[in-house]
């Protein structure tokens, strides 16, 4: 996930939760919390536990985002804020409190006459490869429920188009003939192939690194016949360290009628 695409995201959660952008550049962007965010973002539940308590005013955070420190001046003041990073992880996870699947229409300049809007079901994917080290990546599809056609990118689709929580009246929607359930199917095969043909020399260099740290284990208890208690604790730790794993999460998705 890119600089310019984890600004994108932060700017649509933010607007779609209500939370004023009180300014923004290509690599940052200031924004006013509302309580709501701010309870699931920032960390703070003494406080709030304190004002809910007292009854006091309450005053969410004001903070500021760099979303690409490259580019961003040396005065300005903010959290560096990246894919991976907790805080972001953070916003994923209010995400998928807040609602994670959605409907919207696209708006169609009503001047064209009346429009079909076909239907797309979009996913936005985190796939994680865990061991003692940790990589993520963000794919996001979308797939035609009537050609069954398949589109990367479709975040990046979805971010340039006009979209409402209702139909227009100048647009009739069409109905799916692929079963979203089926189309989610596919969704998981094309990013399993992904997935498959990516490079998995890092579970090797995992697998190394754990035979390592094995070998000096054993070392220590190499003249113990009957290996004491702490000996299967420390193994098992490094199993758990270092055992490979991928895993799989829908950030969020949803059902998007598109011209």
């Amino acid at each position: 996930m890119y600089p310019q695409q984890v600004h994108s995201y932060l700017r649509e959660f933010f607007s779609e939760n209500d939370c004023t952008i009180l300014s923004e550049d290509r690599h940052y962007l200031t924004v006013q919390l509302t309580v709501d965010i701010d309870k699931k973002i920032m960390n703070r539940p003494f406080y709030w536990q304190y004002i809910e308590a007292t009854n006091s005013e309450p005053n969410p955070a004001q903070i500021t985002f760099i979303t690409n420190q490259t580019t961003s001046s040396a005065n300005l003041y903010g959290e560096a804020i990246h894919f991976g990073s907790p805080r972001l992880n953070q916003v994923f996870q209010a995400t998928r409190e807040l609602g994670a699947y959605v409907e919207m229409y696209e708006v169609v300049d009503p001047t064209i006459g009346q429009a079909i809007l076909t239907p797309w079901l979009g996913i936005n994917y985190k796939v994680s490869y865990c061991c003692d080290r940790t990589k993520e990546m963000l794919y996001s599809f979308g797939i035609n429920l009537l050609t069954g056609v398949i589109k990367k990118n479709f975040q990046e689709t979805l971010c340039k188009t006009s979209l409402e929580t209702a139909p227009g009246e100048n647009v009739f929607h069409v109905q799916h003939i692929i079963k979203p359930i089926r189309a989610l199917q596919r969704l998981e095969a094309a990013i399993n192939a992904i997935i498959e043909q990516d490079d998995h020399s890092w579970a090797l260099e995992a697998k190394k690194r754990w035979q390592r740290d094995q070998r000096v284990l054993d070392y220590f208890y190499e003249d113990i016949d009957d290996k004491p208690e702490c000996y299967d604790i420390e193994k098992k730790a490094l199993e758990e360290q270092y055992e490979t794993k991928i895993k799989i999460d829908i950030i969020n998705g949803g059902l998007f009628y598109l011209y």
